[in-house]
């Protein structure tokens, strides 16, 4: 977990901006706060923080631009806050590159599970730039990461000293580095799509369920009797959708990750240690 623990909240709602930013005190975090999307942006890319939440229908620009603005040269974990109860919407705010959604009205001990889940992830942390003012829709990336967040291990648990690494058919995963390659080419994953490449190569040729992988990402047992919803498991295809995409990995000739038709997913070989 990061010992920054600082965090941007982005949310025209006076109220809920308040609440917020309490429960956010209240765990922990230094916290600043934007009302409009365009200064949400800025102040991430003044603060570098570990965490965001994003509301979705800001008075400028909406939150899919938000978080779309922010991943270009930020890693924090961002989660979405939405009104809308349609799950397109959730999962839209997947795919631009949130980590997590929450439906509104929210309860706040369940905002503070889904934090505390999210911050278990790995993360590498960048430097912020230099630049004394940053411009509303930043294009450069961030310096070069300090030491990540030791990862969740296949199981969910917290993996001391960062665990093996994994080499399958030209794919590299080191998690000590937080680093994937690809043919000798560095591919940038998002923290949920870190876990969910490693724990299918870990898992070598072990079908897990969407339900599994659920649980793993809020770094619970696999195993356990959670419930885990049906936006959870649609959550989950996203995200491997995403991470195929920046693999360029084709669904229908897998190289790394395979779907077993309404089962789950698998590693596309046997992975080998390294």
């Amino acid at each position: 977990m990061d010992d920054r623990r600082i965090a941007v909240v982005i949310e025209d709602d006076e109220d809920i901006r308040g609440l917020l930013v309490t429960l956010l005190t209240q765990s922990g975090f230094t916290v600043h706060e934007a009302s409009v999307g365009a200064d949400g942006v800025r102040a991430v890319h003044d603060h570098d923080p570990v965490l965001v939440t994003v509301d979705l229908g800001l008075p400028d620009i909406d939150g899919y631009e938000v978080t779309r603005r922010i991943r270009q040269f930020s890693d924090a974990y961002v989660l979405m806050l939405t009104a809308r109860s349609e799950e397109i919407d959730a999962l839209m705010g997947l795919d631009v590159g949130a980590d997590d959604y929450v439906v509104k009205p929210f309860r706040p001990r369940e905002l503070r599970a889904r934090v505390e889940a999210m911050m278990r992830r790995p993360r590498t942390i960048g430097a912020s730039p230099s630049s004394p003012s940053a411009p509303s829709a930043p294009t450069s990336p961030a310096a070069a990461p300090a030491a990540p967040v030791m990862p969740a291990d296949a199981t969910g648990g917290v993996d001391g000293g960062g665990g093996p690494g994994f080499e399958l058919d030209g794919l590299r995963v080191s998690p000590s580095l937080f680093q994937v390659v690809v043919e000798g080419a560095e591919v940038q994953l998002t923290p949920t799509e870190f876990i969910l490449l490693k724990t299918l190569l870990a898992s070598k040729r072990v079908v897990r369920t969407k339900v599994e992988l659920s649980r793993i990402l809020r770094d619970e047992d696999p195993d356990s009797d959670t419930f885990v919803s049906a936006a959870d498991e649609r959550s989950v295809e996203v995200h491997i959708g995403n991470l195929r995409r920046k693999l360029g990995d084709d669904p229908a000739r897998p190289r790394w990750v395979e779907t077993v038709r309404g089962v789950g997913y698998r590693a596309a070989g046997d992975a080998q240690r390294i």
